[in-house]
């Protein structure tokens, strides 16, 4: 193995690629299954990928690594309980089940006039200027409102769980949390976090209301699946996934119109090419550009034996990159039709909240698309957030010569 592949997730992690991390991911996947100096192993191709997270010896629990130093501050505290993404089955079926059952298409759908109206509502009003903040003006303001409608959040606490979610999802990238003060601000944003969610829980057992978290807590009374802990915990990442996700896939979309003029004017000619377009950025820019896991016993795979108890981070956007699964992989096709992309994930563990962000992504992107007049971007390479693993542009500033009706 070349010494210089042992380095290259340090690469990634580093903020001076996040621009463009995929000519690093196609380095990786010349050695698929990669171990790091640190003793960390990095899985990078789609077939690869695709079978550990199908793997039953491959755990989300990062608690049950063998190197707890790699771990998240929040997951190493007395008081931390994980959320049913980061356990294993059974309990992680159980659970799972129960909320599963309240995400109905039905409620889902539900939410789309509100959608709809959002999206209106945020670009009437920057009717009068010229100039907007994608992130800031919409990609932002949308999710939230709807997760905080779905959920019965009070959208005034914004500023509250804004300021958490922030610093709880620089802990998706390894090894970015290491001095104390760090630790610190991690561990009491996390408590901050469940002291607010068990008020709302609380508050919604005594005095339901129609939302997700009241059936959730209404269905666990005949089931008593979930503690109180994993209610909390439960609406912790439902709020948290719900929104910070969406906003890159809106703003990634979004970037890829104004860098591709040929691909926004077929969208206003086909409008239903929306569908698609989304799927398609989800291969070919997600959101979460990967994920770690920890293995429960050795395996192997591609002629190496990763031990137990070894960390690994599985790199989905690599894997939806990998010439040997996708024709053409480093171009955005939007009338792609075999597209089973690993951006929301796979096996067990794939994103409850799927549909929900498709219906926004969708909504929003056919909009900007529709009704900005020759939208051009301000700045390139916009700026952008600080976490590789959920990566999206910080701001993403346009200007345009007005809106169409």
């Amino acid at each position: 193995m070349a010494q210089e592949n042992t380095k290259l997730f340090q690469q990634i992690l580093d903020h001076s690629h996040i621009t463009h991390p995929y000519p690093i991911y196609a380095q990786l996947r010349e050695t698929p299954v990669c171990q790091q100096e640190d003793g960390t192993y990095v899985v990078s191709t789609y077939a690869d990928v695709m079978a550990l997270l199908r793997d039953p010896r491959v755990s989300s629990d990062e608690r049950k690594s063998a190197d707890l130093s790699k771990v998240s501050p929040a997951t190493t505290d007395p008081e931390f309980h994980p959320t049913f993404i980061f356990q294993d089955p059974p309990a992680h079926d159980l659970l799972r089940r129960l909320v599963v059952n309240q995400f109905t298409p039905e409620r889902i759908e539900g939410l789309r006039p509100h959608i709809e109206e959002v999206v209106q509502q945020q670009l009437e009003a920057h009717r009068q200027t010229t100039r907007m903040d994608i992130v800031d003006d919409l990609a932002y303001p949308l999710p939230v409102s709807v997760i905080c409608r779905l959920l019965g959040v009070p959208i005034k606490d914004e500023d509250l769980f804004h300021g958490w979610s922030t610093i709880l999802a620089s802990t998706l990238d390894p090894g970015q949390t290491g001095t104390e003060e760090q630790k610190q601000k991690i561990i009491e944003s996390s408590k901050q976090l469940r002291e607010y969610l068990r008020g709302l829980v609380n508050n919604l057992r005594a005095h339901p209301e129609d939302n997700l978290l009241s059936d959730i807590i209404k269905a666990n009374e005949t089931e008593k699946i979930m503690t109180e802990d994993d209610i909390v915990a439960t609406a912790g990442l439902l709020l948290i996934a719900g929104h910070e996700t969406t906003v890159n896939l809106i703003t990634n979309g979004m970037l890829t119109l104004l860098r591709q003029p040929e691909i926004q004017e077929r969208l206003r000619q086909e409008p239903d090419l929306i569908i698609s377009f989304v799927e398609e950025m989800l291969r070919y820019d997600p959101p979460v550009q990967f994920r770690t896991r920890t293995t429960l016993a050795a395996i192997d795979i591609d002629g190496i034996t990763i031990p137990k108890g070894a960390s690994l981070v599985l790199i989905f956007a690599s894997g939806s990159h990998d010439p040997a699964r996708f024709e053409r992989p480093e171009e955005c096709i939007p009338e792609r039709t075999d597209n089973q992309h690993l951006g929301f994930g796979g096996g067990i563990h794939y994103c409850v909240g799927a549909p929900l962000a498709r219906i926004e992504a969708q909504i929003a992107l056919r909009e900007l698309n529709r009704r900005l007049i020759e939208p051009k971007l301000d700045q390139e390479p916009p700026p952008y957030r600080a976490n590789a693993s959920l990566r999206g542009p910080r701001h993403l500033t346009i200007t345009y010569k007005g809106l169409r009706p």
